[in-house]
């Protein structure tokens, strides 16, 4: 009986000791941790994030939305009085940055209409990793390896197409309205983006992308997260170069020297609204 005993004893103190020692960690197959030795699990899963992308414009620091569309009641810098009628831009290529200075490249791209409430937020088809980011950039328009004529069926059923005699691809922004010009008189404007081709006879093209990286947009990516990337509507005229409607405003796509200047004011027009 005592044998017994010590051997009941012994079987019980191995399996307490075997139970105590299971190796805990993550034990969810679909975390980001997961740990495939783990027998239990100690509460510490993390996951995959989602990121949403919401597009808001203002100019000179108040909101335009759809309701403001077709109305005469913005001032650029130059003094001109405008409206602006049609507002459509496209964006490519998400990045995130990290501490360690590597990045994660969401391939992607959008297409914003101000007329369309649908179009003014997205959610990104990958998720991210849970953790620090330092940061948050993308591509106003396409590299030029992207920038392929007839490529992105959404896009040409769109009507986003550039022409290919000018450079093709696609537009980056198409902004059109009236304004008021120094005669008094209400004349149309037609403010487009894309590539700059400097000789048609050659295809000597400029892509006119614009890599934009947002200042103060580090986050943690702990749950889900909706970054506002706002356009500054009133930079495209002032920043760094002064536009005067009375001389430039339309027949711009076929305007090399036009289509340079327009992208160099890309680089100021793109700012954090903020990330929730």
């Amino acid at each position: 009986m005592k044998t017994i005993k010590i051997t009941t004893l012994v079987l019980a103190g191995l399996t307490l000791a075997f139970t105590s020692c299971k190796k805990e960690g993550c034990t969810d197959e679909t975390a980001f941790n997961y740990n495939e030795e783990a027998k239990k699990d100690d509460q510490s899963c993390t996951y995959d994030q989602n990121i949403t992308l919401k597009f808001t414009q203002e100019f000179n620091d108040v909101a335009v939305t759809a309701d403001d569309l077709d109305e005469i009641k913005f001032t650029n810098e130059h003094g001109e009085k405008l409206s602006i009628i049609r507002l459509r831009y496209s964006i490519s290529d998400v990045r995130f940055y990290k501490a360690d200075g590597d990045s994660v490249l969401i391939d992607m791209h959008h297409l914003i209409d101000l007329s369309d409430a649908n179009s003014l937020s997205t959610v990104l088809a990958t998720k991210i990793n849970p953790g620090e980011y330092t940061g948050v950039g993308f591509n106003y328009g396409f590299t030029a390896e992207d920038n392929v004529s007839g490529a992105y069926t959404d896009l040409n059923q769109a009507v986003w197409n550039w022409p290919d005699m000018i450079g093709g691809g696609y537009h980056q922004m198409q902004m059109d309205g009236r304004y008021i010009n120094s005669n008094d008189d209400t004349l149309s404007y037609n403010f487009h983006n894309g590539s700059a081709t400097k000789n048609q006879s050659t295809g000597e093209v400029t892509t006119n992308y614009v890599f934009v990286k947002l200042a103060n947009s580090s986050f943690t990516a702990d749950a889900a997260k909706t970054i506002d990337i706002k356009m500054q509507i009133d930079e495209w005229y002032k920043n760094p170069n002064l536009w005067d409607l009375n001389v430039l405003y339309t027949s711009l796509m076929p305007n090399y020297d036009a289509q340079l200047l327009i992208s160099e004011n890309a680089k100021s027009v793109f700012t954090l609204g903020g990330i929730n």
